[in-house]
């Protein structure tokens, strides 16, 4: 199956009140009645850059295949349903534990939540972390911290060619603000998880704002989850800024259902001699789309970025990487691993820009993946553009199906079909995981990949040791692959 016109299951459903079809002369005259709604408690800047970004959007459109970018993603299908666009804050003064509760066994972080686009709070809309961050409301943090908000709100999430970026920024109604200040470093964990939960079809621009300033250092571990399985559309933007000698660790889990769409937009911007490590783990989710730009705008600065993602029935993934290498002597590296089973697709497309004067750069990219049947489809695209002369660069891709030379050296060690394939794609996913520095993350991720392993493979029906009908576990030690 071609991944970019896969067939989805989404069924039309009949319009209940204040649902609408997405079409850009409706929502046009959504944002001109609600204006006034729709400023985040902001001055004249944040009016002015919503009425950019609409007039950005409708003179974009949304964005179909015939794009070169959008080749392999098709929105059409989930723009044909219905939805609720729900334009009051409505997250206020929750019991985030009578929603939600993290699955993770022994992970201590500090919890922050957005509930259908809104941050949600029980005590105060800014918390002052023991530390010396402040995690709270965008709404909130254009009050409390006006100078940071400015310097940073809508600076480098690109609405000008983005058109769900420019979507997002002319629609959003909130989102969690993380600041960091110069030389303080959070020692645990922050983890925020974007809730939907509505009992009809929901549409939700949720927008983020993470701040991480000189000498400091923070763990974000973002979570997306669904509690009603009604289809839903987000569309997120999250601009980070990184402070110079400043450390991001950034984990993106993302295990929604099969009836999500899911576009995810992450800018970075990185400072001198900043270090950033992300590390996106998808493991469901109907159709999602995760773009990551990374602006290198200072020497010295680094920039890790991998990817997991394991695909099956209809399901659909599609991950970009861009990294501008702006200033010289910086590092980049990047490796996107995937699984993709029965009618699933996948897209992986890797641009690295060195620019003229980005000299004593080093830059990595490899994407490879692993199919499992005939019909899964993966298209995969890496890219270099490089100006500069005394650079160090490298790009791969492949797409294949399991070592069967492997996987016979296991058969003939008494090791079953079934179990032999699981080893091994164990052993695939194992590279991935192990880039996780939290142990309790870690340890819930290889759980995760044998959760979404087991049952998706075919069992062999000639085993002499007859796992068809008593199967036999074998407990994988993911440090020793």
């Amino acid at each position: 199956m071609n991944g970019s016109s896969r067939e989805q299951t989404i069924k039309i459903k009949i319009m209940e009140p204040d649902q609408l079809i997405l079409e850009p002369g409706r929502l046009k005259a959504l944002f001109d009645a609600n204006a006034s709604r729709l400023n985040l408690g902001g001055n004249g800047r944040q009016q002015e850059l919503r009425a950019e970004a609409i007039a950005h959007f409708m003179r974009l459109g949304y964005p179909t295949r015939k794009l070169e970018a959008w080749k392999y993603t098709d929105l059409q299908p989930t723009l044909e349903v219905p939805y609720h666009i729900d334009l009051e804050p409505n997250g206020e003064k929750l019991d985030l534990n009578s929603i939600f509760q993290c699955e993770i066994h022994n992970f201590e972080t500090y919890l922050f939540s957005q509930l259908n686009g809104s941050y949600v709070w029980e005590q105060s809309p800014m918390s002052e972390l023991p530390d010396g961050a402040f995690v709270g409301s965008l709404r909130e943090a254009k009050k409390r911290f006006p100078e940071v908000f400015e310097a940073h709100y809508g600076r480098y999430a690109d609405i000008t060619n983005g058109a769900l970026e420019a979507l997002n920024t002319a629609f959003a109604l909130d989102g969690i603000f993380i600041y960091v200040p110069d030389n303080v470093v959070v020692e645990k964990p922050v983890q925020m998880v974007n809730i939907v939960n509505y009992p009809h079809n929901l549409f939700i621009q949720p927008r983020n704002l993470i701040v991480i300033g000189k000498n400091a250092k923070l763990t974000l571990v973002h979570c997306d989850d669904s509690i009603q399985h009604q289809y839903n559309f987000t569309n997120a933007v999250s601009e980070f800024a990184i402070g110079e000698n400043g450390e991001l660790d950034y984990y993106k889990l993302q295990n929604k259902d099969d009836d999500c769409t899911l576009i995810n937009n992450n800018y970075f911007h990185l400072s001198d001699y900043s270090r950033l490590t992300s590390n996106t783990l998808t493991f469901n989710g109907g159709l999602i789309r995760n773009e990551s730009k990374v602006k290198i705008n200072g020497t010295g600065a680094e920039a890790n970025l991998y990817g997991l993602y394991l695909m099956d029935r209809k399901q659909h993934v599609d991950n970009r990487v861009f990294i501008d290498h702006a200033k010289p002597g910086s590092y980049s590296n990047e490796l996107y691993k995937g699984i993709i089973d029965e009618h699933a697709s996948a897209a992986f497309y890797g641009h690295i820009l060195v620019r003229r004067d980005a000299q004593q750069t080093n830059a990595y990219q490899n994407n490879r993946n692993i199919t499992l049947t005939d019909t899964a489809r993966v298209d995969t695209n890496p890219f270099l553009e490089i100006y500069a002369d005394d650079v160090k660069c490298s790009h791969g891709a492949t797409v294949g199906q399991l070592d069967q030379d492997a996987l016979f050296y296991l058969r003939t060690r008494g090791i079953c079909e079934r179990n032999s394939k699981m080893l091994l794609m164990y052993a695939f996913a194992a590279e991935i995981a192990r880039k996780i520095k939290i142990p309790a993350l870690q340890e819930r991720t290889e759980q995760m990949i044998e959760k979404r392993l087991k049952g998706e493979l075919t069992i062999c029906d000639q085993c002499v040791l007859h796992c068809k009908d008593e199967p036999i576990e074998f407990k994988i030690d993911m440090s020793l692959i």
